[in-house]
């Protein structure tokens, strides 16, 4: 994923965060989805059989503001011949705010993907469900290690491994038990393998057959076990077209699916888990570096560098929810400007005491892709779900820059 399309998801992914924490009362909240090829002079009748139907609800208040909602949307729609490529959604509503009083709000979103079909929907909380499956990770990897003993099935999701079934088998080890022949000792363990196998290639296809976007499927295991299995037809053969890579692992547990993916690095070089690894790698040493090398972190010494164009990769954890916001005294002109995390505090003037306004709030990494497009600087999202991502963002705060050059 390019710097460019990372951005655009992390933005329509904080327009969902903040539309989600808006509710209104009672069904208010109006959801409108338009699919690309649905012409808006029919989405604009549809509006108005909409608009004199609730003239029809009971409660004066509902009624005020679900009109004045629908009549905001005809009047943004109108600017609109067809939608764009991808469709268009809506969402206007009134929504609580603090005491008894709402406001009423208005967002347009062009989504990442096509809508499919035409949505209307008044609730108390905005309708993002069809948006929230848009984000989704769209590279799936299905993951399989396997030995005599037991094996784990999970997926291997962006950066995230996610253990979905272990198994564990009946198969008796291969010492030979007394009073019992040795030919039939053997032939008892090769139909227990092949019902353990059946046990985990019939859970295997539950599993992986009905993901649409399965990229392809990595098996892992020590010895030849997992190869005897793949030569069976234990897997559907729609699977076994998607496999991708067989693996030597230690491992047949949750570790295994975890060294599995560390075996596959050269094979899934160019997914996200692996691309973070490297450019952290590269962060942390330069850390250690005694001098600190060509690396920074924290929000106070990043900003300074990355306002010097000293940067050349910015590192920020896509987790990272802050704001940098800018206070103005309305009476003597005095400033501040603080990055702030949660709730918002009002501020009296240290020059004159006054009560100040807020005149600026801005995502904080919205702030930093448009100070880093100005010097040419690079910015990779890093995920928080791989172990490195979790230090990161855990222990360097989740902001950090590779530099061009020390001053």
């Amino acid at each position: 994923m390019d710097s460019e399309e990372a951005r655009r998801k992390y933005e329509f992914q904080r327009a969902l965060e903040e539309l989600e924490k808006y509710e209104g009362r009672g069904t208010e909240l109006i959801s409108v989805y338009i699919p690309p090829k649905r012409p808006i002079s029919d989405v604009i009748s549809y509006l108005r059989d909409e608009y004199g139907t609730s003239a029809n609800i009971k409660s004066k208040t509902t009624r005020k503001n679900v009109m004045s909602a629908i009549e905001s949307i005809m009047s943004r729609l109108k600017y609109f011949k067809m939608p764009p490529p991808n469709g268009l959604v809506v969402f206007v509503g009134h929504v609580i705010k603090r005491g008894d009083q709402t406001e009423m709000v208005s967002h347009i979103l062009e989504p990442p993907e096509p809508v499919q079909s035409f949505i209307y929907k008044c609730d108390s909380k905005f309708y993002l469900e069809p948006l929230k499956d848009m984000l989704g990770q769209k590279d799936i990897y299905g993951l399989l290690v396997i030995d005599r003993k037991e094996a784990t099935i999970g997926f291997l999701e962006g950066t995230r491994v996610e253990v979905i079934k272990h198994l564990e088998s009946m198969v008796p080890s291969k010492h030979h038990q007394g009073g019992q022949s040795s030919r039939r000792f053997e032939r008892l363990i090769e139909l227990a393998v092949h019902e353990f196998f059946k046990k985990v290639g019939d859970k295997a296809n539950e599993v992986f057959l009905p993901v649409e976007n399965l990229k392809g499927i990595l098996v892992g295991g020590p010895g030849g076990t997992k190869d005897s299995f793949l030569k069976g037809d234990y897997l559907h053969h729609e699977l076994k077209k998607k496999i991708i890579e067989v693996f030597d692992v230690g491992y047949t547990d949750e570790y295994g699916l975890q060294e599995l993916v560390n075996k596959a690095a050269t094979t899934l070089k160019n997914m996200e888990i692996f691309r973070e690894r490297e450019l952290l790698q590269k962060f942390f040493k330069e850390i250690k570096k005694p001098d600190g090398g060509l690396a920074l972190y924290g929000e106070k010494e990043v900003r300074g560098a990355l306002e010097r164009g000293a940067v050349e990769i910015l590192l920020i954890s896509e987790g990272l929810r802050k704001y940098r916001i800018t206070w103005k005294c309305p009476q003597c002109g005095y400033e501040i400007k603080e990055t702030i995390k949660g709730e918002i505090p009002e501020k009296e003037c240290p020059k004159c005491g006054s009560p100040m306004d807020i005149v600026d709030k801005k995502d904080l990494i919205e702030e930093y892709y448009d100070i880093a497009e100005e010097f040419g600087t690079k910015v990779e999202l890093i995920s928080d779900e791989s172990e490195e991502g979790k230090i990161f963002a855990n222990a360097f705060g989740g902001i950090a820059a590779v530099l061009r050059y020390r001053h």
